[in-house]
């Protein structure tokens, strides 16, 4: 055997050695961490299945509802939702509360629809783009049967040039100044709608409209008009 030979065979003892060393030292820690990699990979793939399957589950619930009220069968549509939202997966509670006071809202319980709203909008575990919208509903809703005070209340902090939800709160409020005899200030909210481009195209019309008809009135002062 040459020298080369010899200290090849010697390195290849070494390196088996070294092998035996560290398998006999971290075996446990490497099967530990191989045994925690398949087992993770499978609890994510169970945890995608039962996400996908609970979503659909509540997403059918949600539909059953829809197809109830649909149907005028609101009392059953209103059992549907109320157990959505005890038991239902990811959004669908909250948008049971919303479809439910507004179920609530159609039976003639306008009072009791303004309360459903009004409660999602004071929860904080709900986000808040929904907590708004709720805040607009209950508003619609008090336009006939509230003060404008009421309105207001709910809805004058969407006004704001830079809130989303601007262009119908500033018409819920146009339209409870209006009621209150208040035309001064329906013709200023109206024609902040008019005058924003951003604002969709049916609401500006209805705030075109609102302006013409208080000019025709007279509610419109001059300065206003102008």
């Amino acid at each position: 055997m040459t020298d080369d030979g010899f200290f090849r065979e010697v390195n290849e003892e070494l390196r088996s050695d070294k092998m035996r060393a560290f398998w006999a030292r971290y075996s446990t820690l490497l099967i530990g961490g191989v045994v925690a990699i398949v087992i993770g990979t499978a609890g994510f793939a169970f945890y995608e299945y039962w996400t996908e399957r609970e979503a659909s589950k509540s997403g059918d619930q949600f539909l059953a509802a829809l197809n109830l009220v649909r149907d005028g069968k609101n009392d059953e549509a209103l059992k549907t939702l109320d157990q959505l939202e005890k038991d239902g997966y990811g959004a669908y509670p909250v948008l049971a509360r919303m479809r439910a006071a507004g179920v609530v809202a159609q039976k003639g319980d306008l009072a009791g629809a303004v309360a459903a709203f009004d409660k999602v909008s004071a929860d904080t575990s709900v986000p808040q783009s929904i907590r708004d919208l709720a805040k607009l509903r209950a508003a619609l809703i008090l336009v006939d049967t509230g003060s404008y005070d009421d309105v207001a209340g709910r809805v004058e902090a969407l006004s704001s040039d830079t809130n989303p939800m601007r262009h119908s709160a500033r018409e819920a409020l146009g339209l409870a100044a209006w009621k209150a005899g208040r035309g001064a200030d329906a013709t200023k909210l109206f024609k902040q709608i008019s005058d924003d481009q951003a604002a969709p195209a049916n609401i500006r019309q209805f705030a075109d409209t609102m302006l013409d008809m208080l000019k025709s009135t007279g509610a419109t002062p001059a300065a206003a008009a102008g």
